[in-house]
């Protein structure tokens, strides 16, 4: 793995209108192909932090101070027009159960068309066989039929995995990952996590997945955070967390869920999945 930073952040404080903050004095870093996951209890902050990295905070939301770093250039500074070349192209995000976000009454060809046109100068002819091509990379069977279907027709699993194919087309070079597996069954989220992974290598994307499932961060994480109301209180390559944790707090998610979603938390999959 090249050790080289894709992303920075430091010092990073998020707040709702006047509020307390809800993210506080957040560091840490990523590196080229590097899989991080952010684990937490709901109400942590581990979301918010994600969506501040795309600039995709709440409204009446704002980071107060710190800043984040994304390839030697800080966020921060971005013009709506650098924000509308980075959304996509060069920072993807997928969302717990994006399948959702599909719009019902188009067929998932027109929308993975329209997408891929919204990105690139190509035809429809070229958009398709792209998104044909990368259904197939995300191990979809009969792409053609899964184009020519509508989202109410397939089922939850195709569709989210059908959400992180859109995403990956553009090939990002950093991926954000929220809860995109929890909305899944067992044997359906070791399909996903497998898929992301390789995902990582097939493109060399840098990957941040949020999950309040140990479990998966363990299996396909190389670095793993633990944030607590809004404080990160775990920080260290994935072995150093699992093993010898430095936080209460993470002793305690970690005697509490000692197999989570399919996934021991040594990282290795069940044998069930």
């Amino acid at each position: 793995m090249i050790d080289k930073k894709i992303l920075d952040i430091n010092n990073l404080y998020i707040r709702y209108g006047k509020q307390e903050p809800v993210v506080k004095n957040v560091n840490m870093s990523i590196n080229h192909k590097e899989i991080v996951g952010i684990v937490g209890e709901s109400g942590s902050g581990k979301s918010t932090l994600i969506r501040a990295i795309l600039g995709i905070l709440p409204t009446g939301s704002s980071i107060s101070s710190g800043n984040i770093i994304f390839k030697d250039r800080n966020i921060l500074e971005y013009s709506k027009k650098d924000w509308r070349e980075m959304r996509g192209n060069r920072i993807a995000i997928i969302f717990q159960d994006t399948g959702r976000s599909l719009t019902p009454i188009l067929k998932i060809g027109d929308q993975f068309i329209e997408t891929i046109r919204s990105h690139f100068d190509i035809s429809k002819l070229d958009a398709h066989d792209k998104a044909i091509d990368m259904l197939g990379k995300m191990r979809l069977p009969d792409a053609d039929r899964i184009m020519n279907s509508y989202p109410f027709e397939l089922s939850g699993g195709m569709k989210q995995r059908v959400a992180i194919a859109m995403a990956m087309t553009m090939e990002p070079e950093l991926l954000l990952a929220d809860e995109p597996t929890s909305s899944l069954d067992v044997t359906i989220q070791a399909q996903v996590v497998r898929e992301m992974m390789e995902l990582r290598d097939n493109f060399n994307t840098s990957i941040i997945i949020v999950t309040h499932n140990m479990g998966v961060a363990s299996y396909m994480c190389d670095k793993i955070g633990v944030m607590n109301q809004g404080k990160l209180v775990e920080w260290g390559i994935k072995d150093q967390v699992i093993n010898n944790p430095k936080s209460e707090y993470t002793r305690s998610l970690l005697s509490a869920v000692p197999e989570l979603g399919g996934y021991n938390i040594e990282g290795r999959e069940r044998n069930n999945t």
